[in-house]
């Protein structure tokens, strides 16, 4: 009896293959099109970090409803009476995540990975990841906005503080991106 080797061409769930992506345009004019129809149906545009923001000001209202209550930017939307999931952030949010992962699901391309250099090992690319994304997380609401508010709906509408904000964003990372470089090659 003979084992056939594993299929390494093949990725997402075991027995299917991968779809092939939408073409770039297609996917731009779709994007813009949500854009619009979240403009036109909610008065907002889009954006991930208001979300995630309430939804950890649900959990902390809960651990710690002291903490909400003497903290002025957790106050105005936790404190009290207020629920921090009345928003029109939380379901943009909860389906943006379900959204990409059924949609990974349907189009095969949903596996366990850790995309890394070969020069680094998994926990340090765990660790780096970890990192930049508390980083960018801390920025974005900083910022009042993650790239996909800022760049998406800030500049949709012509806001100068979101095109500035995502030249920073592009000019901070190619500065970073020679100190970082080496976790790549």
């Amino acid at each position: 009896m003979t084992t056939a080797a594993p299929n390494t061409t093949r990725k997402g769930l075991p027995g299917r293959t991968p779809k092939p992506y939408v073409h770039p345009y297609l996917g731009g004019a779709l994007l813009g099109l949500v854009l619009f129809l979240a403009f036109l149906l909610t008065r907002n545009g889009l954006g991930a970090s208001g979300g995630l923001n309430r939804l950890t000001a649900a959990v902390e209202d809960l651990v710690v409803p002291g903490h909400i209550d003497r903290t002025p930017y957790l106050l105005k939307m936790a404190g009290g009476s207020l629920n921090p999931l009345d928003d029109w952030s939380v379901p943009v949010f909860i389906g943006a995540l379900f959204g990409g992962m059924v949609s990974g699901l349907l189009s095969g391309r949903t596996k366990l990975e850790i995309i890394k250099g070969p020069n680094i090992s998994n926990r340090t690319r765990l660790i780096m990841a970890f990192i930049g994304g508390v980083f960018f997380a801390y920025g974005a609401r900083m910022a009042r906005g993650c790239t996909s508010g800022q760049a998406l709906s800030g500049g949709a509408t012509l806001s100068a503080g979101s095109w500035v904000l995502m030249m920073c964003i592009f000019a901070g990372a190619y500065a970073l991106a020679y100190f970082v470089r080496r976790l790549w090659n």
